[in-house]
């Protein structure tokens, strides 16, 4: 279930702000070295919108760009050339100057402001900036590694914060979460009401929410702390937890500057098509006769094309001619279609929230039957696209119900469901995608990049930090190559 959201002007203008620091070619970026929080306190009300959109934007916009393009799903189009250096393994440290600013100069200072504002009644909205803290922090540390976290919000040190490891990292990211909990099942508390952009103030919702982020965050140890992992998890089961089974989006309008943030930034690039099916994901769904397909992909202003038309990841100037298929406006993706203004930003999906429950239960460290959760994930996939009924789907594609019955392993069984999460996360949620093929190497099927410029056999695991860090941060911790994977992800996936 998607759940509309109705800008209105007050929120457009603070949307509009952290717009400003989105991916395009444009390096324009506010001063690092200025905090645009100075106030010790500021009205909730106003913060929560602000923390919820700015994430929204590295979510919809940078990350989903770079995810999109590093899991396969899109690749640079013959007849553009924006993201290029995306698909040649060639970014420098400016390309991430937006997204970290959106992250440590928006939505983390302002959640913080919020956790620490005095006035009574706040429970509930400081339990949901609890969890975008965890969010936000979750999302950086996975990016990009070792990030500031212990100094990072303190005023005192704003400029030059030091990087705390990333272990440290997911540890607060836990202790988050768990302050959250009892603030968002306390009572008499004021509502944020529609201030809230994701659920409107449902707490219910942001429980399950919490949860599903904490199974997640738990998960993400799988290879690299087993132990933590499993305790994590034993315990959460341990109190009858809810997970989602409504999506965690912003949606959006067509009204202007309103609109989704990809797709407000191929506005803002003159509607041109920059990104294309990628042959990666469009074999895969192909060999399993999977209709999302038809869902996620459209056919490139021909109406007299009958198929819908790939190239191989990064292939861009071999095919210099070709008109390829695009992403469908159902993911924000095509650029001269106004329907995909109102694509929304799915935080958490259900159908992840299915696939990471039958992951956990799978590994033996949650109870549940694998199967039916398994068959859950499918079937919200196909309902969140329009795709009909899944049922023949799960019963003869391949990488179906019988991937999941013929596993015999642990691994086995984990492979078939992150390849499933990976089919259903196309398009809407690239970088989630990419950051599981890092954890798990699933699925099995990349490709390195035609247009790599690195060397053979290496792909991207890792963002780099951004050059904002290198000039203004005194505990810049020096260059790390993309192909350096991060502490919880496999060397060579």
């Amino acid at each position: 279930m998607i759940r509309k959201y109705k800008l209105n002007l007050k929120h457009a203008l603070l949307i509009g702000l952290v717009a400003v620091t989105g991916f395009s070619g444009c390096k324009k970026f506010l001063d690092v070295n200025q905090n645009p929080n100075n106030p010790d306190s500021a009205n909730p009300t106003l913060l929560l919108p602000t923390t919820q959109a700015a994430v929204s934007q590295v979510v919809g916009n940078s990350f989903q760009v770079f995810g999109n393009i590093w899991s396969q799903y899109w690749t640079q189009s013959p007849l553009a050339s924006q993201y290029k250096t995306i698909d040649q393994y060639g970014s420098v440290g400016t390309d991430f100057n937006g997204p970290w600013l959106n992250l440590y100069r928006v939505a983390l200072v302002n959640a913080d402001l919020i956790i620490k504002n005095p006035e009574p009644g706040l429970q509930n909205t400081k339990g949901i900036a609890y969890l975008m803290k965890a969010y936000g922090f979750q999302l950086a540390t996975d990016a990009f590694g070792d990030v500031p976290l212990s100094q990072a919000l303190q005023p005192t040190v704003y400029g030059n914060p030091k990087y705390d490891a990333q272990k440290a990292v997911y540890d607060s990211i836990f202790v988050y979460i768990k302050r959250a909990i009892p603030l968002l099942n306390a009572t008499g508390a004021n509502s944020p009401g529609a201030q809230d952009m994701i659920y409107q103030g449902n707490m219910a919702q942001w429980v399950a929410f919490a949860n599903t982020l904490e199974l997640r965050a738990y998960l993400r140890l799988s290879n690299v702390d087993p132990a933590t992992a499993q305790a994590g998890i034993t315990a959460l089961y341990a109190t009858n937890p809810t997970f989602l089974t409504a999506d965690a989006t912003i949606s959006y309008t067509s009204t202007g500057g309103n609109e989704n943030p990809f797709y407000n930034e191929a506005v803002a690039l003159g509607k041109t098509q920059n990104v294309v099916a990628s042959s990666t994901i469009v074999n895969a769904f192909t060999r399993n006769a999977d209709p999302r397909l038809n869902q996620f992909f459209v056919i490139y202003n021909n109406p007299a094309q009958d198929s819908l038309e790939s190239i191989p990841q990064g292939s861009y100037l071999a095919y210099n001619q070709k008109i390829v298929s695009t992403p469908s406006p159902l993911v924000g993706g095509r650029a001269i279609d106004p329907t995909s203004a109102t694509a929304p930003v799915k935080l958490i999906s259900t159908a992840e929230s299915y696939f990471l429950q039958a992951e956990a239960v799978a590994r033996g460290w949650a109870t549940g039957n694998v199967t039916a959760l398994y068959e859950a994930g499918i079937t919200a996939s196909f309902t969140a696209t329009g795709a009909g009924d899944p049922t023949t789907y799960i019963n003869t594609a391949p990488d179906g119900l019988a991937a999941l019955t013929a596993a015999v392993s642990v691994n086995d069984k984990v492979k078939a469901i992150i390849t499933q999460k990976y089919y259903a996360m196309c398009g809407f949620q690239g970088f989630e995608a990419w950051t599981e093929w890092r954890r798990t190497g699933y699925p099995t099927f990349f490709v390195t990049s035609a247009a790599s410029i690195i060397a053979p056999g290496q792909m991207p695991l890792r963002m780099l930090y951004p050059n904002s860090e290198l000039t203004s941060n005194l505990n810049y911790p020096g260059t790390v190559f993309l192909y350096v994977p991060v502490w919880w992800g496999l060397q060579n996936p």
